[in-house]
């Protein structure tokens, strides 16, 4: 399920060497929500970032977190929230198109390794 979340603009991103990139929203409750980068996608010429929670009830329940995702002149990270629903919509259908495909390939990959 992809859900909106609003996010403040604070943004700190971890990486561990050959592990899964995390990033820690501060959401505009103050909350913070560790979670993992799933991928960074284009959609109507503009890029995506999709976001799993790590932990409490959106992690519970496999929600993402679909946001504009664009970087400064410094090669800092920005997010934006997707406010109109002509656009979030196309990007949800974008991120299910690129887990389609991802999911494919896993299934080709199988049938090639047991051939």
């Amino acid at each position: 399920m992809k859900e909106r979340q609003s996010v403040g603009c604070n943004l700190d991103i971890n990486s561990e060497e050959a592990e899964e990139t995390t990033v820690t929203l501060t959401l505009d409750d103050d909350t913070t929500l560790e979670c993992v980068v799933i991928n960074i996608f284009k959609a109507m010429d503009k890029e995506y970032i999709a976001l799993l929670p790590l932990e409490g009830p959106a992690a519970e329940e496999g929600e993402v977190y679909l946001y504009r995702y664009s970087e400064d002149k410094d090669g800092q990270p920005n997010l934006d929230n997707i406010e109109d629903d002509d656009e979030f919509e196309a990007v949800s259908d974008a991120f299910d198109e690129m887990l389609d495909a991802a999911e494919y390939d896993e299934i080709i990959s199988e049938d090639e390794l047991e051939n």
